[in-house]
């Protein structure tokens, strides 16, 4: 990403967190962003550089104006009026519709169920060939494969997490699970916290995840979303991933560093 589109979404993020948030609000920037998706003409017209910033918020403020908030529509012209591409104005506002979601379940008190059921709803999936063929599916019907997300879901999780998941199946760039991971990112964020995502043989208790969680978190100097993910066919200790950093425990990646002494 540009330093000009790392700055807009700076910018975006910003306005996001002045604006009043709903759920009304996240569906109406995903409908723009939708709208945008399927119309190359009007993306190229509310980006091209060469058209005065002045002209392309006009022309988002005449066709979003009667359609939308007056909440979303001063994020829709917010974005527009920043020097970045048609690519980075989708993302922005997907990504502004995402938090609008988050925040409102960080206003119940539920951001961490959310965060945790898209979690574990993503490992289902990943884990099981037959339910991610269906759920990444293209070729059947989007009504199809969202009803497959109700039929995992509903009545099980936050209707935040429920929605999310089917955003997350029509992912613009036709990736399911990076597309997940990235809501996961972005609700870990909210609470100014990073993921660390621990491998182990078996669950951790409680005491264990708290030490865990406090000994990275004086590591890194910020707080930690702890995810675990359970694989047997690890030998003793545990693995942990925080972005690219990786610190291996286990007896086996102990035994492949020794291993790659010798070659």
């Amino acid at each position: 990403m540009s330093i000009e589109s790392e700055a807009a979404l700076a910018e975006l993020d910003a306005a996001l967190d002045r604006t009043a948030v709903s759920d009304a609000l996240a569906d109406e920037l995903f409908s723009v962003v939708d709208l945008l998706q399927g119309s190359p003409t009007l993306r190229r017209a509310l980006t091209d550089p060469a058209t005065p910033v002045e002209r392309r918020q006009a022309l988002a403020t005449g066709l979003f104006g009667p359609r939308v908030s007056d909440a979303a529509l001063a994020l829709v012209v917010e974005g527009v009026g920043k020097r970045i591409g048609a690519t980075a104005l989708l993302d922005g506002l997907e990504r502004q519709a995402v938090r609008a979601l988050l925040k409102t379940a960080q206003q119940d008190d539920k951001l961490d169920e959310v965060e945790d059921q898209l979690f574990r709803f993503g490992r289902l999936v990943d884990g099981d060939a037959g339910l991610r063929g269906a759920i990444t599916d293209r070729s059947a019907a989007p009504e199809r494969r969202s009803g497959l997300v109700d039929e995992l879901l509903a009545g099980k999780a936050e209707q935040q997490t429920v929605r999310l998941a089917k955003r997350a199946i029509g992912a613009r760039d036709r990736n399911f699970s990076r597309t997940l991971n990235g809501y996961i990112e972005l609700a870990a964020n909210a609470r100014n916290r990073v993921i660390a995502t621990v491998r182990v043989a078996r669950p951790l208790d409680l005491q264990q995840r708290e030490r865990l969680q406090a000994a990275l978190a004086r590591q890194i100097g910020r707080d930690i979303a702890l995810q675990e993910i359970i694989e047997p066919e690890l030998i003793g200790g545990m693995r942990v991933e925080i972005g690219a950093e990786v610190i291996e425990g286990t007896v086996a990646g102990r035994l492949d560093a020794v291993r790659r002494q010798f070659e």
